[in-house]
């Protein structure tokens, strides 16, 4: 149980709470445990286990999996301090419920594709003949990689935005489409100014490291591979995504952004569960601009949607789409903005998972301010992290007007991208979207 840990911190929080006085209501049935554990809130935090798997839920806004609830969880049940009851809790019967619904859809989903001609043998071949092309393609790209140390960094330079053309076009052959972006990313860090050597070597450093992954794919953890294998390009369908569980909440709609560098374009939504603190990316592609037709897309800061929303695979769960959907309003400015040293010590967290991360969803409580000849936000400990991005740097300078105030945005090594902020409750979006596509965001207030 110990080795489902993430980390050591996790190991020894998990066995401060083991103890019997932690829990009420806990129980379990058979490999089912559950219990009620007092945290920060309010509330006490909902932790289920089903050790058969184990498959785990809690709460509570740990961006850790398996957080320290469910390790404690199962540790007092592996010491005999759980009871055995009759049935399970009605959050528990509720989580299984859910876990069997989703396992029935599954299962209509592959009866679908079975009555659709699609058989098990052909499916599994034609996965076995797409691994293989990857394994080969990252052959070629260690090669490519090691000629390019070797060789200096002169021909990257020389060889302006075609440089990583020949390998990306590798990639896509090899069916990595992953890598290909990363790849064809690379070809402005000559042109992006002073020390750029060092940029392009960590972004080498980092597609090295990725092969290296693919390499031991079957001997990574269950969350760690289904990274690796995003990462490198193998997709998930919607239809897979809708069949996992749901977590459902009330999810306020913190910012939307467009990316239109990309070869299609894209649109980026991220929201935040008022009870679980969770974060989620909604993100959705469309040829021209046009996201009218996705109901993902056209979500509008400043709006909460009741909804069940399912994760992609991977770790720290952070894509996903929604389900079902019962009701959206106006909501209010969200709570639970973070200082800077606490969002960075999520970052930090988010990346020992995942290595490859690039953003990372931040909601902040802070004052703009001038300093060192660039722009921050300040929090109230004095902490300051750089802005980045004048389309978002005026409309936030004059949401705050020198006051403190809360921001949405995304976190990179390179600085935060502010997206929305909030004046009292009204959500301001500081960069503009497609205005065919999805509503407006607020005007800044005068």
């Amino acid at each position: 149980m110990l080795a489902l840990a993430p980390d050591a911190s996790s190991r020894r929080a998990a066995a401060g709470l083991a103890s019997p006085s932690s829990w009420t209501g806990a129980g379990a049935v058979g490999d089912l445990v559950w219990g009620l554990c007092a945290g920060s809130g309010k509330d006490p935090y909902q932790t289920v286990v089903d050790a058969a798997g184990p498959s785990y839920r809690c709460s509570c806004p740990s961006r850790k999996f398996p957080c320290k609830h469910v390790l404690a969880l199962l540790l007092a049940w592996a010491n005999g301090t759980v009871p055995e009851q009759d049935g399970p809790s009605d959050y528990a019967h509720a989580w299984e419920a859910g876990r069997a619904a989703a396992a029935s859809r599954r299962t209509a989903a592959a009866q679908r594709r079975a009555a659709g001609g699609r058989d098990d043998g052909g499916a599994a071949r034609r996965a076995g003949q797409r691994a293989r092309r990857v394994s080969a393609g990252l052959a070629d790209l260690q090669t490519w990689l090691r000629d390019q140390v070797q060789a200096g960094l002169s021909d990257a330079a020389a060889g302006g935005y075609r440089h990583a053309e020949a390998i990306a076009a590798r990639m896509v052959d090899a069916q990595a489409a992953g890598l290909a972006s990363a790849l064809r990313r690379l070809s402005a860090i000559p042109a992006s100014g002073d020390g750029w050597p060092g940029r392009l070597l960590d972004e080498y450093a980092q597609l090295h490291l990725l092969a290296r992954a693919h390499d031991r794919l079957t001997e990574l953890p269950h969350g760690l591979e289904a990274v690796v294998r995003s990462r490198v390009g193998y997709t998930t369908s919607r239809e897979e995504v809708l069949a996992s569980p749901a977590v459902t909440d009330r999810w306020q709609v913190l910012a939307a952004r467009d990316v239109l560098d990309g070869p299609v374009p894209a649109r980026r939504v991220w929201l935040r569960g008022r009870d679980t603190g969770r974060f989620a990316l909604l993100l959705s592609f469309a040829a021209w601009g046009n996201f009218g037709g996705n109901p993902d897309a056209v979500l509008a800061p400043g709006t909460e949607l009741h909804a069940d929303v399912h994760y992609y695979p991977g770790q720290p769960p952070v894509r996903a789409v929604t389900g079902a959907r019962h009701g959206a309003a106006a909501g209010p400015r969200p709570d639970g903005a973070r200082d800077a040293a606490a969002m960075l010590a999520d970052w930090a967290a988010a990346l020992a998972q995942d290595p490859w991360l690039t953003e990372w969803p931040a909601l902040l409580a802070g004052t703009p301010g001038a300093a060192g000849g660039r722009w921050h936000l300040v929090d109230s400990s004095g902490a300051a992290l750089p802005l980045l991005g004048q389309e978002s740097l005026w409309p936030l300078l004059a949401i705050s007007g020198g006051h403190p105030v809360t921001v949405a945005g995304e976190w990179s090594p390179a600085g935060l991208t502010a997206l929305t902020a909030w004046h009292g409750d009204r959500a301001v979006s500081l960069v503009s979207v497609s205005p065919d596509s999805a509503p407006p965001g607020p005007a800044v207030p005068r």
